[in-house]
């Protein structure tokens, strides 16, 4: 979403089908934090996927001023001073801190070209480990890895996924991506599904059919 007034558009569309809203840097940036109370005072959800990372301080305070928005859901980088100042920012409010392993859009060709030595699988592990013992609320990563992600993370620990796209929907600049069912089926406890919805011409239609899928998995 370009705009709040945009945003405001296409939540009145969806109506009852969506209760759960995330705002990224495009909407963020242009006046998305606001917009994030108003969806909260209205009783929708916000995941706030601000993917977070800097020195420590500036991460804690960044979050303990996120933490008075009401949102569910905040995304830091998963390195481990940022983790920590995370966890220190949101002190004792209800928001749950996701840390992003690799982005969806990272194959093994990306991997090498930023310079890490290991494959994607490998550095997933060892950040879900970190962020294990950092006591980080959930973790993102391709539902592709949700399987090992559970193993290393235990029972408890949120794994969120971006990367969704509907076997109708286009994969546009997305690698590492599963349908709606196949994700469900692979233990994700949350879906982040944005462009097969915002970008269709019925965002009703496709919100209701992406839900019926997760229903019938």
């Amino acid at each position: 979403m370009a705009s709040v007034a945009e945003a405001e558009r296409l939540v009145a569309r969806l109506g009852d089908e969506v209760t759960f809203y995330k705002i990224g840097y495009r909407l963020g940036y242009a006046g998305g934090l606001a917009f994030a109370r108003t969806l909260v005072d209205a009783g929708r959800k916000v995941f706030l996927d601000l993917k977070l990372h800097d020195i420590g301080n500036t991460v804690e305070e960044g979050v303990a001023s996120v933490a008075g928005l009401g949102a569910t859901f905040l995304t830091v980088h998963a390195y481990p001073q940022t983790m920590r100042a995370a966890m220190r920012g949101k002190g004792g409010s209800g928001l749950a801190i996701l840390a992003v392993t690799v982005l969806t859009s990272y194959d093994e060709g990306d991997m090498r070209e930023a310079g890490y030595a290991g494959g994607v699988d490998d550095l997933v592990a060892t950040r879900t480990a970190q962020a294990r013992d950092i006591g980080i609320d959930g973790i993102v990563c391709a539902a592709t890895e949700a399987a090992r992600v559970r193993a290393i993370a235990g029972p408890s620990r949120l794994i969120v996924t971006p990367g969704i796209r509907p076997a109708w929907a286009d994969a546009g600049d997305q690698k590492r991506i599963v349908t709606p069912r196949d994700a469900i089926r692979a233990g994700v406890d949350h879906l982040v599904v944005g462009r097969p919805i915002t970008h269709a011409a019925d965002p009703f239609d496709a919100a209701r059919r992406i839900v019926d899928e997760i229903n019938e998995s």
